[in-house]
């Protein structure tokens, strides 16, 4: 088993890790040496991605199946890594619901607040339950996914564009609050059109193979979650 890489004897915990650019952010992690924590709620999904990593010669990976909107569990993740860890040093906040596209005056609450729960809210959470593990890092760093539509006004997306505009408003902030008290560093990413089951729902009609791999996106965070970078409050695309 090959464990040797960049982030060899790091943990990264990632979000929607089952599929999507969340699965290939999991596998370039395990690649660089990575303990992955893979959160998802596809336990058949995470089942897939362990075999992956582990056919690749990595690290297994810690697989969560958690549902996001169940906001408490996220609190009992975290003690539950500070119990096996006593720190985390990566977080990729990934996992997101597209909602329906409607109307703005024709979303139902329930479809709006699923929305606010998973893209919005659970990544507060997240924010809120592991601060301070990723403070006991000795190079914490934090990225969130985000997407052009929260900054396009487009019409029809107003429950995901407004969750994603809310999200990194949010994320540069608590990057500014870090900024010079820790070593944390906190940053977002917007990968652009990728070939993953939500942008199919987005845009039935599109060619899958006009739009790149989630694979080809997965070093935009890698980047970031490097000990030796610097970059805080950042938007990377």
């Amino acid at each position: 088993m090959s464990v040797a890489g960049r982030l060899q004897g790091r943990v990264a915990l990632v979000t929607g890790a089952s599929r999507g650019l969340g699965a290939a952010v999991a596998r370039r992690l395990a690649a660089e040496g990575a303990q992955v924590v893979a959160l998802a709620r596809s336990q058949a999904g995470l089942a897939e991605l362990d075999d992956v990593i582990k056919g690749d010669g990595h690290l297994p990976p810690t697989l969560v199946t958690l549902d996001l909107a169940e906001h408490e569990s996220i609190d009992k993740m975290g003690a539950a890594l500070y119990q096996r860890y006593g720190r985390l040093d990566i977080l990729v906040g990934n996992a997101a619901l597209l909602g329906v596209l409607s109307p703005a005056a024709h979303i139902k609450p329930e479809d709006w607040n699923q929305v606010m729960a998973v893209n919005l809210t659970a990544n507060w959470r997240l924010i809120r339950c592991f601060d301070q593990l990723l403070r006991r890092s000795d190079a914490g760093r934090a990225v969130f996914v985000t997407c052009a539509q929260g900054r396009s006004a487009a019409p029809y997306w107003g429950a995901y564009a407004t969750s994603k505009i809310a999200l990194e408003t949010l994320v540069k902030g608590w990057a500014e609050e870090v900024a010079k008290v820790s070593s944390l560093r906190v940053n977002l990413v917007d990968p652009g059109p990728m070939r993953t089951r939500t942008r199919a729902r987005a845009f039935p009609g599109e060619d899958p193979n006009t739009v790149p791999a989630p694979e080809s996106r997965a070093d935009l965070v890698l980047d970031l979650v490097m000990p030796d970078s610097a970059r805080n409050g950042a938007l990377v695309a």
